[in-house]
């Protein structure tokens, strides 16, 4: 049996207003808290018993996932009080965990949509006999990411944190978020500090002679740390295209929570997701985007790549695109908002506002 860590203590400060009232793995990607699919992900590859790291909002997750017996899991919340760093809440959960010093440990980030074959990774380090492996995936542009270039036999070479520079760019992979650490590993990790993992932990096993290993695996990638990602993410989990077992329903063009009401001439489209209690009215469209439980979108209204938070109210003829909406808010009728803007939760937009075009 595997052992799982996730890491879900982070703020989500890039997401704000969506974490304002709520952690980033529990904001609500086709339907369900974006945790509950990286928790159904890890129970199809055979993991048992998963610790939660947790810290901002910590109180949210234990009254959603209890002991996670409901998803054939055994849950456990550790919660830090001070931020520890990825390798500091690592390390800080160690004791709850029941594997022997050589025996894989799984750990995952709380903010990365993947189709990672878990399994293959699991496999891949115990036939390496490797300390660490790591989930590496490629991308075109590696600038805004930490480059881990590995030898022919996927061993790990260096560490590279953000390059710069075009010389600095010598391999196109990068750190995917996903680990497979032998316990004793974790262990070794100093307490009571903070500690990065990517900083800290890798480079210095490095430097000692550790086996780091590297598995490349291209499949489904997405990091869900900006609100359009997040977006993108929901999206790709409703039309199938990120796999997960967590979907509350069939994959397609569209995702409608049983309580909602939709209007029959409401046109859904790209994915887009329809929270529980959640009322479209006449002549809407709304493409590639996730409306939240209770949320209220007006006659006529255009909703392209956006959110709308839980229980806010878009108005009449009003089109969001790329734009984020606060739980609770209200979007009067005849607004445009566009690409980039936020409205913070419970704010009121009065009719016609702000647009972006003219009025004719």
């Amino acid at each position: 049996m595997t052992e799982a860590i996730l890491l879900v203590g982070g703020k989500g400060t890039r997401l704000r207003p969506l974490t304002v009232h709520t952690p980033k793995p529990m904001v609500p990607a086709a339907g369900v808290p974006f945790l509950a699919h990286q928790l159904g992900r890890a129970r199809a590859a055979g993991v048992e018993h998963i610790v939660l790291a947790t810290s901002y909002l910590a109180e949210v997750f234990d009254p959603y996932f209890g002991d996670g017996s409901s998803l054939g899991l055994r849950l456990e919340y550790v919660t830090e009080h001070e931020p520890l760093g990825t390798g500091g809440a690592i390390r800080n959960v160690a004791s709850r965990l029941d594997s022997g010093p050589d025996d894989p440990v799984l750990i995952f980030n709380g903010d990365i949509l993947t189709g990672l074959d878990i399994g293959a990774l699991v496999d891949t380090h115990a036939s390496a006999g490797a300390d660490v492996s790591l989930h590496l995936t490629r991308v075109d542009d590696p600038r805004a990411f930490g480059l881990v270039p590995t030898d022919d036999s996927g061993r790990v070479t260096a560490f590279l944190e953000k390059p710069q520079t075009p010389e600095e760019i010598v391999t196109d992979q990068i750190n995917a978020g996903a680990y497979v650490f032998r316990r004793s590993v974790i262990d070794s990790i100093p307490a009571g500090r903070p500690v990065s993992v990517e900083r800290e932990t890798f480079p210095g096993l490095l430097e000692s002679g550790a086996h780091l290993h590297g598995m490349v695996d291209s499949t489904y990638w997405l990091d869900l740390g900006t609100p359009q990602a997040f977006i993108r993410g929901s999206a790709d989990l409703v039309l199938g295209v990120a796999p997960s077992p967590a979907v509350p329903g069939r994959c397609g063009d569209r995702l409608v929570l049983p309580s909602a009401t939709v209007a029959p001439d409401a046109k859904l489209t790209a994915g887009t997701v329809i929270g529980a209690g959640a009322v479209i009215a006449a002549g809407a469209r709304i493409s590639g985007s996730a409306i939240l439980d209770n949320a209220v979108i007006g006659a006529g209204a255009v909703i392209t790549d956006s959110l709308v938070g839980a229980g806010a109210r878009v108005g009449a003829r009003t089109s969001l695109s790329g734009t984020v909406i606060g739980d609770g808010a209200t979007v009067g009728p005849d607004n445009e908002l566009r690409e980039g803007a936020r409205v913070w939760c419970d704010t009121t937009l009065p009719p016609g506002s702000i647009r972006f075009s003219s009025d004719e």
